[in-house]
């Protein structure tokens, strides 16, 4: 039996923090897993930017308000869950995730999530799993599932190593050369066409 993992940001979605970026004017908030493979490092590093000027989960959940999934996202995700189970597995949080989860027809989503304060000010992040793409994989495998997963970043290499198969989608120059044993894939239709054949 098999099911597609995927993942969100990047893949389905606008990458949150650049969108948050460009909003608040602050640039460093643009580095994302495709800068920095340790996520760990990235949200410390990222909580620490927000506090010292004074934002927390209020003003980006506004932005993530007014973000859409990228064009052909929803139709893509739609052809694909008529063929085949779906789970989108995300470094994302809850507390950002849910609008566009929304926007996207409700997939199942296994991500991670926040501590917050009283006054919105993020105070730590909680990994639901270590290693939680690959973690989700092997234990999908390990239930009798074969796993097709796709990605754009360093945090997504582990799934789609240990998948039957896997595919990067709209990835690094730095990626794509360092991986080139995985289809890399830019569009929508190549993708739904690529899952398909695996299948």
């Amino acid at each position: 039996m098999n099911i597609v993992c995927l993942d969100m940001e990047g893949v389905l979605t606008p990458e949150i923090w650049i969108a948050f970026s460009e909003e608040s004017g602050i640039p460093e908030l643009r580095r994302t897993t495709r800068d920095e493979p340790d996520y760990d490092k990235l949200m410390k590093w990222r909580i620490s930017i927000l506090k010292e000027h004074g934002l927390g989960l209020r003003e980006i959940q506004d932005v993530i308000s007014r973000v859409d999934p990228l064009p052909g996202a929803r139709e893509f995700l739609d052809a694909l869950r008529d063929r085949v189970q779906v789970l989108i597995l995300s470094d994302t949080f809850e507390e950002f995730a849910k609008p566009l989860i929304k926007k996207l027809g409700m997939p199942p989503l296994f991500c991670n999530s926040l501590e917050v304060a009283p006054d919105g000010e993020i105070l730590k992040h909680r990994m639901r799993i270590a290693n939680s793409k690959l973690s989700t994989v092997k234990a999908l495998q390990s239930i009798g599932f074969d796993t097709i997963a796709v990605g754009d970043s360093f945090n997504d290499l582990g799934m789609i190593k240990a998948s039957k198969a896997g595919f990067l989608f709209r990835t690094t120059e730095a990626i794509r050369r360092d991986h080139p044993e995985y289809p890399a894939l830019e569009s929508f239709d190549d993708l739904y066409e690529a899952i398909i054949k695996a299948l």
